[in-house]
């Protein structure tokens, strides 16, 4: 939907009126305003370069607009991480197109480094003359030192050296520059050292193979479920989110953009999940994209070994993130304070990860693809663990900030990691106790139907054993074939979330804090991803009219871009949450695979069906 619109006056843009761009290194939003207003380099998780988003006054910021801009618009090159940003004025029209750009020989299909190091900020009169704005402020002091090509910026809070170059003389890194029809600057800022640049290269050639690598691997996805253009975007923001030097996916590209505005439901999210990232690569797997999984599971493997436990979540190379620390310089988007650096989470105990891992080795193996004898021993290790760990108590799939609780998800993800180790001994003739997980998987898909239903309320609830409220995570169950969605108390479940999590026209809570104790005891906005569960639940009972209309509904929340945040405002529809937010795109790869499949008649799951039988 490429329409112009006023920019709004308001002094934060709203979370939906940016896009992403990056290299699978770090990335960038871009603001319908022309601003760059939050860019981690040189990696998802460094310390934020410019981050006005998050303050508008002191987090920094690269600007490229035009003096008394009225209306904008953007879109994406086709097939591409490449943006464009129309801008209008009273006296004219600038286009500005950003990318970080990629290297010659860049092949995203396999995990190595494509990024150059290097942001390129293209504009060009369409009609008409401008006067434009160009301001690079980073975070924090910065030292400006005039060189023969352009600038140098010392940047210490960000421990980086800046390479600020043009395709005319800059004044300084604030400045404006009279432009008319047909004249156009190219910016260029570097933070690579001098050996990974590529010298000799006019740039213009460098955006090009930028966007000939982009459609290079865009090409791979599937090109026939319903919203086609929303799957390939949804494929091409997730792969802005894998680290692609060693498969790890971060979360989403932000830190602390709010669940609640006014709320402290405040978190960074620029680390690696293993359950987000297993989500990620398991839908990447269904649109024709198999090769992210392997890289996945070696890097969270490896991660997992490296202390001697199994955590949440990692830094991107596969390390405990840092403490999560409160950051009392800035103000918060929209004034929606605390801002938070690092996340607690990953001290806390979750016990899903043992199925998420086994999941995705089972895709991984059930699709023709060897699993090495090293990488099953420690898969098998993580099975013999899941065995126990499902009776203790943990802080589940949404990481409440109480003390830990028997719930169901954690449960039924470590049935997961049971019958999946059990699958994987049995067809690949590998070591270990085949027969004991699968009758244990068997117990404990009993024990979750029996101790999880509650008769007062028709439905699963989110604890084992002990009353407990509704959760939109129970969703999840079919789709991990802990039980089919068709199951009558399924079906009842489906029912009872639709009715008391509903927030209207198809959008979901996760659970009602009062009911579910998260320590924080406050609303947020509607979670995504439980919407998108809806619907493979309701095309797996055999509703898929129901569905499909629920799917339409859904992607008609989508930003003019095909971008989706972690929540949204019932009440006005915004954006909440950190943006964009890879599980929300997972969710809609997921369903449109799912419907596509359930109008021809095929299981969702064909690759992997004979597995379960």
């Amino acid at each position: 939907m490429n329409v112009w619109s006023p920019v709004p006056p308001q002094d934060y843009l709203p979370i939906k009126d940016h896009g992403l761009i990056g290299d699978g290194r770090g990335c960038a939003l871009v603001g319908r305003d022309g601003a760059i207003s939050f860019m981690c380099v040189p990696r998802f998780d460094a310390p934020p370069l410019f981050c006005s988003l998050l303050d508008r006054h002191r987090g920094g910021s690269f600007l490229l607009t035009p003096d008394g801009l009225r209306l904008s618009r953007q879109h994406y090159v086709e097939d591409t991480g490449v943006l464009v940003t129309d801008l209008r004025t009273d006296t004219g029209v600038v286009e500005v197109t950003d990318a970080f750009l990629l290297r010659p020989d860049a092949q995203l299909e396999v995990d190595a480094p494509v990024g150059a190091g290097e942001l390129v900020r293209h504009a060009r009169v369409t009609r008409g003359s401008v006067d434009l704005r160009v301001l690079v402020q980073p975070r924090g002091e910065t030292q400006a030192e005039r060189q023969t090509a352009g600038w140098r910026l010392t940047c210490p809070q960000q421990s980086l050296k800046l390479y600020l170059t043009a395709s005319r003389p800059l004044p300084g890194p604030r400045c404006t520059l009279p432009l008319s029809h047909g004249e156009d600057l190219w910016i260029r800022l570097r933070w690579s050292d001098q050996r990974d640049a590529v010298p000799g290269r006019p740039v213009s050639q460098r955006l090009d193979n930028t966007v000939r690598a982009w459609r290079r691997w865009s090409a791979f996805v599937v090109d026939d479920p319903p919203r086609a253009d929303l799957v390939r975007r949804s494929a091409i923001t997730l792969k802005l989110l894998d680290y692609v030097e060693n498969g790890a996916i971060v979360a989403a590209p932000t830190s602390s953009l709010p669940e609640r505005i006014g709320g402290d439901r405040n978190w960074d999210y620029r680390y690696a999940w293993i359950r987000d990232a297993a989500y990620t690569v398991f839908a990447l797997r269904r649109i024709g994209l198999p090769d992210e999984a392997g890289g996945f599971l070696q890097w969270a493997l490896t991660a997992a070994w490296r202390d001697g436990r199994l955590r949440v979540l990692y830094d991107v190379d596969g390390r405990p993130p840092p403490p999560e620390v409160i950051d009392d310089e800035l103000e918060g988007y929209r004034r929606s304070a605390p801002v938070r650096w690092g996340n607690a989470a990953a001290e806390q105990i979750q016990h899903d990860v043992y199925g998420e891992l086994l999941d995705c080795a089972f895709q991984w193996a059930a699709t023709g693809r060897p699993l090495r004898t090293g990488l099953w021993h420690r898969l098998s290790g993580l099975a013999e663990q899941a065995r126990t760990a499902w009776r203790t108590p943990d802080h589940g799939i949404w990481e409440v900030r109480t003390h830990g609780r028997p719930f169901t998800y954690s449960a039924a993800m470590c049935q997961v990691a049971l019958d999946r180790a059990a699958r994987l001994a049995t067809r690949l003739n590998l070591p270990g106790d085949a027969n004991t997980w699968a009758a244990e998987a068997r117990y404990l898909a009993g024990r979750i139907i029996h101790d999880a239903w509650d008769e007062r309320m028709n439905s699963f609830t989110e604890h084992l054993g002990e009353r407990g409220g509704l959760d939109a995570s129970l969703l999840a169950l079919p789709l991990r074939r802990v039980l089919p969605a068709d199951h009558p108390r399924m079906v009842a479940t489906t029912q009872a979330i639709t009715e008391r999590l509903g927030a209207g026209d198809g959008l979901l809570y996760r659970y009602l804090p009062q009911e579910s104790p998260d320590g924080l005891n406050e609303p947020e906005g509607a979670f995504l991803l439980g919407s998108f569960w809806l619907v493979d639940n309701l095309a797996g009972q055999g509703r898929v009219d129901e569905a499909s209309e629920l799917f339409d509904t859904l992607c008609s929340y989508a930003s003019p871009l095909g971008l989706f945040a972690e929540q949204i405002d019932p009440a006005d529809r915004s954006f909440l949450g950190n943006f964009p937010q890879a599980l929300s795109h997972v969710g809609l790869l997921s369903s449109a695979v799912v419907l596509a499949r359930a109008e021809r008649g095929v299981r969702p799951e064909l690759s992997t069906h004979a597995w379960f039988q």
